[in-house]
C-alpha cells in the first residue's frame, strides 16, 4: 500500500481510494479502515486546521491499553514544534525520561524529597515586579487569587469538605496582610500564615465581624486556624511547609513535576501534590504570556498533560470545584491540554451532584475526545456526552477484552492496545491503530517494574521488543 497526492496517483485510476483523515499535528498512527496516516492534536487542530473551538483532549480508556504513550507522542510532537509541554503531576513516572531526554527540567515532590511553597507567587510574582504598572498589578492581583485558590484546596483536602465563604474572606485578608510585610525577594510561608492569625492584625479581625470582642474572633477563626495546623502536621506532612525545593524554569524546552515517591495510598498528599503542581506550572504559564505580552520574552504556548485525574477527584468533597478553577484557563493563553483518566465513573463517584456536573464539565467541554478500550455500558454513557453511533460504541467496546488463553508464549497482547477513537463534536470518530517506535519503547515503558533483570518476565518482554 502506498500513499500519494492526487496528482501523483491520478494514473493509478482505478486503484487508487480517497481518504479524509486529518493531516494537520502530530503523526498519531493510521486509520484502522483506510490504513492512511492520521495525524492531530489539541493545540494543531485547534491554531491551524479550526477543527476544534478548544485546544484541549480527554481521554479515557481502560488501564494498559496506551493512553500515556499516546499523549507522549503528542508531547514529544508538540516540542519538536516549539510547544513547551508541561506534565504537571507525573504519578508513575511516565513522561520523566521523556521530558529528560527533550534536555527539560524534572522536579521531584514528595516527604523527604521536595515541596512546594504554595504561598509564593512564584513566576508570576517576579514577572509583575519586572512588568510594573498597571499591568504588573493586574499580573499580582491574578497571582494572589491563585495562591488562595491554592490554600483553599489543601484545606478541602484536610477537612474533606469545601471551606465557608467567611473563611475565604479571613484567608484573603491574611495573605493581603502578609505580602505587605513580607520583605521584597522573601515569599511568605503557611507558619507564617498562622502566627497572622494568631495575631489578629485589623484588616483581618475587620473580615470577621468581632466588632472587637476577642471571643468572637477566635470562632471565627480557630476552624480555620486548625485546618492549617492539619495541613502542616497532618496527613500532608512538611511538603507544604518551607520554601519550594525546586522553581520551575519558564524557559525550559519541557518541565516534569514527578511525585511518583509519594506512596499509591497517600491519597491527600497525591491530591495535595497534584494540585500545588497544576497552579504553579499554570501559573507559569501565565507569567510567561504576561512577559510576551509587555515585550520582555517571545511568545510560547504550552501544552500540559493532567494525568490519573480520578487520583485528586477522590481526594475530597468540593476538590472538582478547585481543579475547575485552577485549571479554566482562557483559550487566548496559548495553552492545550490533556486530561487522562479511566472511566466517567470516576466522576459519577464523587460524593454530591454539583461535583458530579463539574467533573462531566471536563469531557463536555473538551475539543477533542480520544477513547481507548472501554466496556459497553461505560460507552454508552459517554455516547450520552460526545454523541456516538451504535457502530462506534461497538467498536470500541470490542477493544476491551482481554488477550486470548491460548497464547503458549504469554506475549500476545490485549486486542485493544494501540487503538483509539478520536471524536470532535458530531462528527463520525476517527479510529486508529498506534504503532511506537523502538525510541518511544525505550523512553515511556509504563511497566518498568515487571521488566528487571530479575524478573522471570524479562526475558518474554526482551523477546517482544
Amino acid at each position: 500500500m502506498w500513499r500519494a497526492t492526487t496528482v501523483q496517483a491520478c494514473g493509478l485510476w482505478p486503484f487508487a481510494a480517497g481518504s479524509g483523515a486529518p493531516m494537520t499535528g502530530v503523526p498519531l498512527g493510521q486509520h484502522l479502515h483506510t490504513g492512511a496516516t492520521v495525524c492531530g492534536d489539541p493545540i494543531s487542530w485547534f491554531t491551524r486546521a479550526r477543527y476544534i473551538s478548544n485546544p484541549s483532549l480527554f481521554m479515557l480508556g481502560m488501564p494498559g491499553l496506551g493512553k500515556s504513550t499516546l499523549v507522549n507522542r503528542m508531547l514529544i510532537g508538540l516540542a519538536a514544534t516549539g510547544v513547551v509541554p508541561l506534565v504537571l503531576g507525573d504519578l508513575k513516572p511516565d513522561y520523566a525520561v521523556t521530558v529528560r531526554a527533550l534536555g527539560g527540567q524534572v522536579i521531584s515532590i514528595g516527604r523527604g524529597v521536595g515541596g512546594i511553597n504554595v504561598l509564593d507567587p512564584g513566576a508570576m510574582g517576579e514577572a509583575a515586579e519586572r512588568i510594573g504598572g498597571d499591568a504588573g498589578r493586574v499580573l499580582l492581583a491574578e497571582a494572589h487569587g491563585r495562591v488562595l485558590n491554592m490554600v483553599a484546596a489543601l484545606v478541602t483536602i484536610v477537612r474533606n469538605r469545601p471551606m465557608d465563604d467567611h473563611e475565604q474572606s479571613v484567608l484573603s485578608a491574611c495573605l493581603h496582610h502578609l505580602r505587605e510585610r513580607t520583605k521584597p525577594g522573601r515569599a511568605p510561608l503557611l507558619p507564617d500564615l498562622l502566627k497572622v492569625l494568631d495575631e489578629g492584625p485589623d484588616r483581618v479581625r475587620a473580615v470577621t465581624l468581632d466588632r472587637g470582642d476577642e471571643t468572637r474572633y477566635r470562632q471565627a477563626v480557630d476552624p480555620l486556624q486548625r485546618s492549617l495546623l492539619g495541613v502542616l502536621d497532618g496527613p500532608l506532612g512538611d511538603t507544604f511547609s518551607s520554601e519550594t525545593s525546586t522553581r520551575i524554569n519558564p524557559n525550559a524546552p519541557a518541565v516534569c513535576i514527578d511525585i511518583s515517591r509519594i506512596g499509591e495510598a497517600d491519597t491527600q498528599l497525591t491530591a495535595a501534590a497534584m494540585l500545588a503542581a497544576w497552579s504553579d506550572g499554570l501559573g507559569t504559564v501565565a507569567a510567561a504570556h504576561a512577559l510576551a505580552d509587555a515585550g520582555l520574552a517571545p511568545q510560547r504556548w504550552f501544552f500540559t498533560v493532567l494525568d490519573e485525574l480520578w487520583r485528586p477527584l477522590r481526594a475530597a468533597s468540593g476538590i472538582v470545584e478547585r481543579i475547575d478553577a485552577l485549571t479554566r484557563l482562557n483559550r487566548s493563553l496559548g495553552l492545550g491540554d490533556a486530561k487522562i483518566t479511566h472511566t466517567l465513573k470516576d466522576a459519577e463517584a464523587l460524593g454530591n451532584e454539583s461535583d458530579r456536573a463539574k467533573a462531566r464539565g471536563f469531557v463536555e467541554r473538551a475539543g477533542m475526545v480520544v477513547c481507548a478500550g472501554l466496556p459497553r455500558n461505560e460507552m454508552q454513557e459517554l455516547g450520552k456526552v460526545v454523541g456516538m453511533s451504535e457502530r462506534e460504541i461497538d467498536l470500541v467496546s470490542s477493544w476491551s477484552s482481554p488477550p486470548g488463553w491460548a497464547s503458549a508464549s504469554g506475549n500476545e497482547e490485549p486486542p485493544g492496545r494501540g487503538r483509539f477513537l478520536i471524536k470532535v463534536g458530531g462528527r463520525p470518530g476517527i479510529p486508529i491503530k498506534v504503532a511506537i517506535t523502538d525510541t518511544e519503547r525505550e523512553l515511556h515503558n509504563t511497566n518498568t517494574r515487571w521488566a528487571g533483570k530479575d524478573n522471570p518476565a524479562h526475558e518474554n518482554l526482551e523477546t517482544r521488543r
